[in-house]
C-alpha cells in the first residue's frame, strides 16, 4: 500500500472502482505515510481527520450498494492553505486568519462533489508570497529531493506532498509562478489554466474579496498529466483533447533569452530534453524572445503588484504613495522591472498607469499570434535555477542565488521565465524532464496559445511520455 500511494490518481481511482482497495483503507494509508514521513518535510500542516473518515466510509457504503459516484470518489487529497475548507479556515501561514468561520472554497466544493476525500491542508509562505515555503505559524517546508533545499512557493507544501506520496492530487493558484515553480523544484506536474477558467471564490487573503484577482489562476497539481486533465474536467469542465502524435508537433524552444539568466545545469537538462524530442521526430525550432523581455517583465510586474495591492493596509498604501516621487526618479535613471522603484510604482499605481499596462498586455497578446502560427506550443524553462538552499534572511529584494558555475543572480529573477504565460494569459503545463548533476529535478513549461487549455495539456501528455514522467525522490520511493 505504501508504494501504491506513489502511483498517480488515475491508478488509485481504478483500484477503488474495482474494489482492490477501499476509500477508508486508502485514506488511512495516506495519513499513516504522512505521519511517518512528514516530520522530515512538514508539508501537511492541518488535518480534518474525523470528517474525512466519515466521508470515506460513506463512499465505501455507497459503492457497495451500487450507487453512481463521482469521478474522484474515494480519492484522499490535500489542498493548499489558501483555500477555505469547512472546519479548516485557510490561514496562508498567518495566525490572524485562523479564527474565521470558513465555508468550502468553490474549488474545494467541486472536488468534494466529485467524491474526493479532502483531509488536510498544505503549507504556504506567510501571506502566500515567497519562493520558499515558511511561516511563523507552521514552520519550514522542505524539498523531498533534498531537505536542505526549498520546495518552492507558494504551493511548496502542495508540491512536496505530491512528491512524497502524501496525496495524489492538489489544488493551488498561480499569480507569480506559485504552481509552476514548486512543481519544477519538486519534480511533479501542474497546469496554470487560462484566467477565470476555475473559480477563485474562497481564497483566504485578503478575506472577504468577491472580485477575482487579475492574473491569478487556480489550477491542479499532480504526478501525471492525465491526472491534471482529470482534475481540470472536475474544476473547469474542460474536455480532454486527443494526445497528438509526436511527428505532428511543432515546438518553439525558448531557451536563449539574453535578458534572463539560466543555470548551466538547468539549461543542459532542457536542451537535452529538446534533443530527445527531435530524435523522436518532433519538429523543435529554437526561438529567441517571443516578446521583448524587459517590456514584458515590466508590464507583468506593474499588473502583478497592482493586483496584490488590494491586500495592503492603509498605512502601507500611504508609505508607497510617499515614495512615488523618489521611485520615478530612480526608474528614470535606469531602475529595472525588479527594482524597489518599480515595486513602489506597481503597488501605488494610479488607474491611468494600470490602464497603460493593460493596453501593453493587449498588444503583447496580439504580437504572440505569429509565434503560435509557427509553433503549437512554446517549450521553456520554469526557473533560472533548480531548487536552492533555504535562505530566510532579509527580504526577497535583498537575497541572491548562486548558479552552478558560480554566478550570482537576484532572488527575484525566479519570476523571469514564468512571466510570459502569466501576463499574456496563456495556459502553461509543467512536467519534469530530468535531474541536475546534484540530483535535483528540472521541469519545463509547455505554453499554449490563448484559451487552448485542452490542447496544451494533450501536448504535454505527449511530451511527458518522452520525458518519462514522475520519479519518486530517493528517500520516498
Amino acid at each position: 500500500m505504501d508504494n501504491f500511494l506513489l502511483s498517480d490518481a488515475t491508478d488509485q481511482l481504478a483500484a477503488l472502482c474495482t474494489g482492490r482497495v477501499s476509500a477508508f483503507e486508502l485514506l488511512l494509508a495516506a495519513m499513516k505515510r504522512t505521519e511517518r514521513l512528514d516530520p522530515t518535510i512538514n508539508a501537511v500542516v492541518a488535518r480534518d481527520v474525523e470528517r474525512a473518515m466519515a466521508d470515506a466510509r460513506a463512499i465505501d457504503e455507497a459503492r457497495a450498494c451500487g450507487v453512481a459516484l463521482g469521478s474522484l470518489a474515494g480519492l484522499p487529497m490535500t489542498v493548499k492553505d489558501i483555500f477555505d475548507i469547512d472546519g479548516l479556515p485557510a490561514s496562508t501561514g498567518m495566525k490572524s486568519l485562523l479564527g474565521r468561520t470558513a465555508r468550502d472554497a468553490e474549488a474545494v466544493a467541486l472536488v468534494r462533489a466529485a467524491g474526493a476525500v479532502v483531509w488536510g491542508q498544505t503549507n504556504v509562505p506567510a501571506g502566500s508570497s515567497d519562493y520558499q515555503t515558511f511561516n511563523a505559524l507552521y514552520g519550514v517546508t522542505r524539498n523531498p529531493w533534498n531537505p536542505a533545499r526549498t520546495p518552492g512557493g507558494s504551493s511548496g507544501g502542495s508540491a512536496a506532498a505530491l512528491a512524497a506520496g502524501f496525496t495524489a492530487l492538489e489544488i493551488g493558484a498561480d499569480i507569480g509562478g506559485s504552481l509552476r515553480i514548486p512543481a519544477g523544484y519538486c519534480g511533479v506536474a501542474c497546469h496554470r489554466p487560462s484566467w477565470g477558467l476555475i473559480p477563485q471564490r474562497g481564497i483566504a487573503a485578503p478575506p472577504g474579496y468577491l472580485a477575482d484577482y487579475d492574473l491569478l489562476a487556480v489550477g491542479p497539481m499532480a504526478r501525471s498529466v492525465r491526472d491534471l486533465q482529470l482534475l481540470m474536467t472536475v474544476l473547469a469542465g474542460t474536455p480532454q483533447a486527443s494526445t497528438p502524435l509526436l511527428g505532428d508537433l511543432r515546438i518553439g524552444l525558448w531557451l536563449d533569452e539574453p535578458k534572463f539568466p539560466i543555470d548551466p545545469d538547468v539549461r543542459a537538462s532542457v536542451a537535452g530534453f529538446a534533443a530527445r524530442l527531435r530524435s523522436e521526430g518532433v519538429a523543435v525550432e529554437s526561438i529567441t524572445s517571443p516578446l521583448p523581455a524587459m517590456p514584458m517583465l515590466s508590464t507583468y510586474m506593474t499588473l502583478l503588484l497592482a493586483a496584490l495591492s488590494g491586500g495592503l493596509s492603509p498605512a502601507a498604501r500611504g508609505a508607497f504613495d510617499l515614495l512615488r516621487g523618489p521611485a520615478k526618479i530612480a526608474e528614470a535613471l535606469g531602475a529595472g522591472p525588479l527594482s524597489w522603484a518599480h515595486g513602489v510604482l506597481g503597488y501605488a499605481a494610479r488607474h491611468h498607469e494600470w490602464l497603460a499596462a493593460n493596453e501593453a498586455r493587449a498588444g503583447m497578446k496580439a504580437d504572440l499570434t505569429s509565434v503560435f502560427e509557427r509553433s503549437d506550443v512554446i517549450l521553456a524553462p520554469v526557473t533560472p535555477t533548480a531548487a536552492f538552499t533555504h535562505d530566510h534572511a532579509g527580504t526577497q529584494a535583498t537575497r541572491w542565488l548562486t548558479t552552478s558555475d558560480g554566478r550570482r543572480i537576484r532572488y527575484l529573477e525566479q519570476v523571469d521565465w514564468i512571466a510570459l504565460a502569466t501576463v499574456c494569459d496563456l495556459p502553461a503545463t509543467v512536467i519534469p524532464v530530468g535531474l541536475t548533476p546534484e540530483g535535483l529535478p528540472v521541469g519545463v513549461q509547455v505554453i499554449g496559445p490563448p484559451g487552448a487549455d485542452a490542447a496544451t495539456l494533450a501536448t504535454a501528455a505527449a511530451l511527458e511520455a518522452v520525458a518519462g514522467g514522475f520519479q519518486a525522490p530517493p528517500n520516498f520511493g
